[in-house]
């Protein structure tokens, strides 16, 4: 291999920040030189104005000067042509149409709502968590945030004010936080905006262009947020995902744990599968080893109970109250890495665990086989 071949080598490997692939199959590497120990390095970016610009050419960069030999590297970054936009918008697609979902029944893709039945038990922050401990088992994680009318994973994954995902010709790219493709309502919105008067349609519309037009790639697991409660946007998400798991989080006390169970006997109604229930805000050990139950106990093995009548629901998980996971929320570091030996960080990464080892039914299902 000559100098120049190992340089294009090197820098082909370089991982685009937002399509999660080496730029090198995506067709953004272009012209590559060598004078003397100086590399030359020619690539090209998807849209003008790419916001992960400076971390491909940094990361050319650094790629180019590891090869042996070079000791200078000049990059050169121009922009693809419409026409070479479009066969890169084809290729990701691979063979789909655009706006089709891609996450019907045959998908390989593990869909999972979270669901609860009142706000305020702490769903959308076990979600983020759970996504990223997810995302740190090496999984390809996506998540939507389905709560149209009371958004907050944005903040809660640390994503800034103002991001919105990038747009190449029709195809939407979500913002990457800590290793989850995220999409919500709240990237298109102005700082403080509020969404009002969204009705069924509107909300219908929003969830599948959410589930269309942004697109994720090869996904192991996407995760939906739920909005709570058994309103418009569970009856859509029913109606375009019937095939979806349903994971349930409610509190101990039994004011959320009634309700808790109403969401999961609606997720029945549509053929949705509810894999089991998170109890957050459980009880927790205060430093002179004394636990304190702020919100009762029982709940979660309550609701659990109660949908096990069509077959076994477990209780996954029962997440100690934890200041560590508010404060992480509020400061948009999920506490899985901000404070990994907190309580509450340990028993989210173990119900991450808990979901992979469960794997997905085969129920609806094609299989790859054929008779030969």
């Amino acid at each position: 291999m000559t100098s120049a071949d190992a340089i294009r080598s090197a820098v082909s490997a370089v991982t685009d920040p937002e399509l999660r692939r080496p730029i090198g199959d995506l067709d953004m590497v272009r012209d590559i030189s060598l004078d003397g120990t100086r590399a030359q390095v020619a690539i090209v970016l998807t849209i003008v104005g790419c916001p992960a610009a400076a971390r491909i050419e940094s990361d050319v960069r650094a790629a180019a000067a590891s090869v042996p030999g070079v000791d200078e590297v000049d990059v050169e970054v121009g922009v693809m042509t419409p026409a070479e936009r479009k066969a890169l918008t084809e290729k990701l697609r691979d063979g789909r149409p655009a706006r089709q979902m891609p996450f019907g029944p045959d998908s390989l893709t593990r869909v999972i709502l979270v669901s609860s039945g009142k706000g305020g038990v702490g769903k959308s922050t076990m979600t983020a968590n759970l996504a990223v401990a997810l995302a740190e088992q090496g999984l390809a994680v996506g998540l939507v945030d389905a709560d149209v009318h009371g958004f907050s994973i944005p903040g809660l994954l640390g994503i800034p004010a103002g991001t919105q995902p990038t747009r190449i010709d029709d195809l939407m790219l979500p913002p990457v936080a800590h290793g989850v493709k995220t999409i919500s309502i709240g990237m298109f919105l102005r700082d403080g905006e509020a969404v009002v008067a969204w009705r069924g349609p509107m909300l219908h519309r929003t969830v599948q262009q959410f589930l269309t037009d942004v697109f994720f790639g090869d996904l192991d697991i996407l995760l939906i947020d739920m909005p709570p409660g058994t309103g418009d946007i569970a009856i859509s998400i029913g109606q375009i995902l019937p095939h979806a798991e349903v994971l349930v989080v409610t509190t101990p006390q039994a004011a959320a744990s009634d309700v808790a169970i109403r969401s999961g006997l609606v997720a029945r109604q549509t053929g949705q599968r509810v894999i089991g229930v998170v109890e957050n805000m459980a009880a927790f050990t205060l430093p002179d080893g004394s636990v304190l139950d702020l919100f009762g106990s029982g709940g979660g093995a309550a609701v659990a109970d109660a949908l096990s009548t069509d077959g076994q629901v477990p209780l996954l998980a029962s997440i100690p109250l934890s200041p560590a996971l508010r404060v992480g929320g509020d400061e948009g570091v999920p506490v899985v890495i901000g404070d990994p030996a907190d309580a509450a960080a340990i028993a989210i990464r173990d119900l991450a665990r808990s979901l992979t080892e469960q794997g997905r039914g085969l129920a609806g299902r094609s299989l790859p086989m054929r008779v030969s």
